[in-house]
């Protein structure tokens, strides 16, 4: 990864902002949220050339109804009059939640799990969204996918990050 960031510690409003748009449908949370992302992204020298979301398996995306990093993603690609393009990235099987999951196992379970589009992400600087940063497990495994395909700087971005 060629770079990683997160706005804030997942916890307190934060926290619970996340939790309402990731599993009760809070999805007017998505504008304050991509710009608390802009704010940290201009404490940056990154440089990027579009926005991928980290995907949601089929099921899971079917389930949700959205998936809340391509909801994020996209308010924060609006606001930087970006591309998003979420197909760039696939979840190419189903993975277990991360939730409850050691270091170890979040690696495990994220290990190969997906895939990128050689034919948009060649050549590409990535900046590569989430909504939480737990281990870095999923981040790095996309990251893995992304790189694989060709894409030459992969930057993580995530709205908190887990203390350990």
């Amino acid at each position: 990864m060629s770079g990683v960031i997160a706005t804030s510690p997942h916890e307190g409003k934060l926290q619970d902002a996340i939790h309402a748009l990731k599993y009760y449908g809070a999805i007017d949370l998505a504008a304050p949220l991509a710009q608390r992302l802009i704010v940290c992204l201009e404490a940056t020298e990154w440089t990027y050339d579009t926005i991928i979301p980290v995907p949601l398996y089929i099921t899971r995306l079917r389930e949700r109804g959205y998936n809340q990093s391509q909801i994020i993603g996209l308010k924060l690609a609006e606001a930087l009059n970006m591309p998003l393009i979420p197909t760039a990235l696939e979840r190419q099987r189903q993975t277990t939640s991360q939730v409850g999951l050691s270091r170890e196992e979040r690696a495990k379970n994220v290990d190969g799990a997906f895939r990128a589009a050689s034919n948009i992400v060649t050549g590409k600087r990535i900046l590569l969204i989430d909504d939480v940063l737990t281990t870095g497990a999923t981040l790095l495994a996309c990251t893995a996918a992304l790189f694989d395909a060709g894409a030459t700087a992969v930057y993580g971005i995530t709205v908190t990050a887990a203390r350990h």
